[in-house]
């Protein structure tokens, strides 16, 4: 079967799967690759090194998968917070304690993540570190037993998990760069991020009944095991051994940002679009930490009968099927011809601005309904940046989009505490949550703008001329 992969795109089938692991090298070898520069020829004339059709739909999958499964393992403890809570007699500073340090371990680990990966490689990178937070994870009840000290075990298991997890979604982003085609980009990158949706949805569900049936302990098992599984299937079919081998000197080495480094990282700063491309991420990181932090209080609050799967689920829902279509709709634009910026900016003005606009909606109505249906189209039309701006950091920088994006999020992040601290001071000043939504759509707003103006699709990480595409 391995036979078939090449031109002709023949889907791949599960006995494909071994044999792709086999014969992957010998095939690039024996078929010569057909190149354009539509394709990503490099500058060096070197051999395309993009994946093939069926090599790209079982690394969209399989990734997918890991991205839900990083999701199953990062809200395990979210899931399991009240019941630990009433387990080991936590306050509520004293829970908020040990899910703040998530995110304090994620920010640190964003900017060495994403230049490691482009150094190595992405895929070596995500497997390096799904093997440690899925072993975190399922040992994280072990916790318990080696002292009475349980807070202060679980807040270091959660800062570990946030250390780990911090190289993933940079490490994708130099993946892509590296190994998906420009006019593909938008639909594998949307692809896999639905795996955000799916994550939270399975660990929500499967983790509601697993905590009823079984205890908080199990939620932990279930997700590091899983992850641990994904881990293995990767090694054995996916990639071979010379592919996993990374010598520990040449890991040192690649750790340091050496000034003999072919791509004049430190200069890129002082490009626009290169800070169009951050900004707008910031601020697109930053609000929708601000949705998912605040919305379920949103609905509690001006809605105190409704139910709690209800405004928990659908807005994820309608999230998945809209970030897929975001992904074909902006690759088919670009394959029909319309400039790639021209494409970003428009998923942008969806993403950032019709979004904001449903957000303030949901801050001037008193209709559950209505409140639902404007929070699930505002989450859903977010999925477009996907489309956008996460996609033009490889348009600008592939050589280092890992590093780029490891910034950008870094920075998202930290604002989106900044955000989600002022939502709450606006809410205590002034009794409104239409503040909490004008406060979103403003920092979209900027950001968007930004990105409009400043925002190009030009290659910037050669000394060259610039590839317009």
């Amino acid at each position: 079967m391995a036979s078939s992969i090449g031109r002709n795109g023949v889907q791949v089938y599960s006995s494909d799967l071994v044999s792709l692991h086999h014969h992957h090298h010998h095939y690039q070898q024996q078929q010569p690759v057909k190149t354009t520069p539509k394709e990503g020829t490099k500058k060096e004339g070197t051999v395309d090194s993009y994946w093939s059709r069926p090599e790209s739909r079982i690394w969209t999958g399989m990734l997918l998968l890991g991205t839900c499964l990083l999701y199953c393992a990062r809200v395990s403890m979210p899931i399991c917070a009240v019941a630990m809570s009433r387990h080991f007699d936590w306050d509520k500073k004293q829970s908020g304690i040990v899910l703040s340090s998530f995110f304090w371990g994620y920010c640190l680990t964003q900017v060495i993540g994403g230049h490691l990966s482009d150094r190595i490689g992405g895929e070596k990178v995500l497997l390096l570190s799904a093997s440690a937070w899925g072993f975190v994870t399922a040992v994280t009840p072990l916790f318990t037993y080696i002292s009475s000290a349980h807070l202060l075990f679980m807040t270091i298991a959660r800062f570990l998990m946030g250390l780990l997890q911090g190289v993933y979604f940079p490490a994708l982003a130099s993946l892509y760069s590296q190994k998906v085609r420009e006019s593909e980009r938008a639909f594998t990158c949307s692809t896999v991020g639905t795996g955000s949706q799916f994550g939270t949805l399975v660990i929500g569900g499967a983790g509601s009944l697993l905590l009823d049936w079984y205890g908080w302990e199990s939620v932990f098992y279930f997700s590091g095991l899983l992850t641990l599984l994904w881990v293995y299937c990767m090694c054995k079919y996916i990639l071979n051994e010379k592919e996993l081998i990374v010598r520990l000197d040449y890991l040192a080495k690649s750790l340091s940002l050496s000034k003999q480094t072919k791509v004049p990282w430190k200069q890129l700063f002082k490009k626009a679009p290169i800070w169009a491309v951050i900004v707008a991420q910031l601020s697109t990181g930053s609000t929708f930490f601000t949705l998912l932090s605040w919305l379920p209080t949103f609905f509690k609050d001006t809605f105190p009968e409704s139910k709690g799967w209800v405004f928990n689920v659908v807005p994820w829902l309608v999230a998945i099927p809209a970030s897929l279509f975001s992904g074909f709709l902006s690759d088919h634009l670009i394959n029909q011809g319309y400039k790639t910026i021209t494409v970003r900016k428009f998923m942008q003005v969806i993403g950032s601005g019709v979004s904001s606009i449903f957000a303030l909606c949901m801050g001037h109505t008193s209709s559950f309904c209505k409140a639902i249906v404007f929070a699930s189209v505002s989450i859903g039309l977010q999925t477009f940046n996907h489309s956008g701006i996460s996609v033009n950091v490889q348009d600008l920088a592939p050589s280092c989009a890992g590093l780029l994006f490891g910034v950008a999020n870094t920075g998202g992040a930290l604002l989106g505490v900044v955000c989600v601290y002022l939502a709450g001071h606006l809410i205590e000043t002034t009794g409104s949550w239409a503040s909490v939504f004008n406060l979103v759509a403003t920092v979209n707003v900027l950001g968007l703008c930004t990105f409009l103006v400043f925002g190009e699709a030009q290659r910037v990480d050669t000394d060259s001329a610039y590839i317009d595409l």
